[in-house]
């Protein structure tokens, strides 16, 4: 079994639409999505929800009233001002470190889990699809990722699958950190902008760091060709594969309003990101 993430470094530079283009390309393979606060390769795939399971994440206090004596060593502890005059919780302030349920003499307060978002196993026309979504203003991202990734893993595992192909999130932060973990290859896809380029060099140091072997794609590589021209230089000198290059094509909207995959609504798209695949499986 071979895990495949595509990531990018920053938000909007196409990993999304490659990643469904893949999805119709990829023979007996799980898909997932781990983007989990702002999810949309369901938007394509169109999922049928199979089922769905409460994400449970950092734990709240809850105060019995029976107990409380009032004597306000709860609010004197808390460092975020979560405890109001009549020391019940403020619940925006709470950062869920439970000093308060410690300090309380008469264990009036208790930390309970608090369900922080939902993961769902869906169908899908290309095959199985986990994914996610956290609540809004939640916390533990990383930990939603690992939790969608482990059900993922599960999923191939019980039906024999070969493939785990994971839409990453952007940036480089903790939600990434978790798609990384135990992926065979990651598919930067860059753009030739300086902000591309600038967090391409961001995301190659973090898939240096945990050992991750990488691979690069260029999307609208035709909309500055000296700084594409900049990209593959970068790339040669370091030695990482540079397997693609797709040009700008309106037909690249298009196919998301008809919520088709590239593959599906483009034969010019198509014939570029069958390339791609190609590439990416003989890596």
């Amino acid at each position: 079994m071979k895990e495949i993430l595509v990531i990018s470094g920053k938000g909007g530079a196409g990993k999304t639409t490659i990643t469904a283009a893949f999805s119709s390309l990829a023979k007996n393979a799980v898909l997932a999505d781990c983007d989990v606060d702002a999810p949309d390769l369901h938007i394509i795939l169109q999922p049928k929800i199979l089922r769905e399971e409460p994400f449970f994440a950092m734990r709240i206090p809850e105060k019995n009233d029976s107990l409380c004596i009032s004597c306000g060593r709860c609010r004197d502890v808390c460092r975020f001002d979560a405890i109001d005059e009549n020391f019940n919780l403020i619940p925006v302030r709470c950062e869920g470190c439970g000093a308060c349920a410690f300090i309380c003499p008469t264990k009036a307060i208790k930390m309970i889990d608090r369900e922080a978002g939902k993961i769902y196993v869906s169908e899908t026309r290309f095959g199985p699809f986990v994914h996610a979504q956290l609540r809004i203003g939640e916390e533990a991202s990383g930990k939603l990722v690992a939790e969608v990734k482990k059900k993922a893993k599960e999923l191939a595992e019980k039906e024999g699958r070969e493939i785990i192909l994971l839409d990453g999130s952007p940036g480089i932060g903790c939600p990434v950190i978790a798609s990384l973990a135990g992926v065979d290859l990651a598919l930067i896809v860059t753009e030739p902008t300086v902000s591309g380029i600038h967090d391409l060099r961001r995301i190659l140091k973090v898939t240096k760091h945990f050992g991750v072997k990488a691979a690069v794609c260029i999307n609208k590589f035709d909309i500055n060709k000296e700084k594409a021209e900049e990209i593959e230089k970068f790339c040669m000198k370091n030695g990482i594969p540079l397997i693609g290059r797709i040009p700008y094509n309106p037909d690249v909207t298009a196919s998301m309003i008809a919520l088709k995959t590239l593959i599906e609504f483009s034969s010019e798209l198509g014939g570029v990101v069958k390339n791609i695949w190609e590439k990416l499986m003989q890596i």
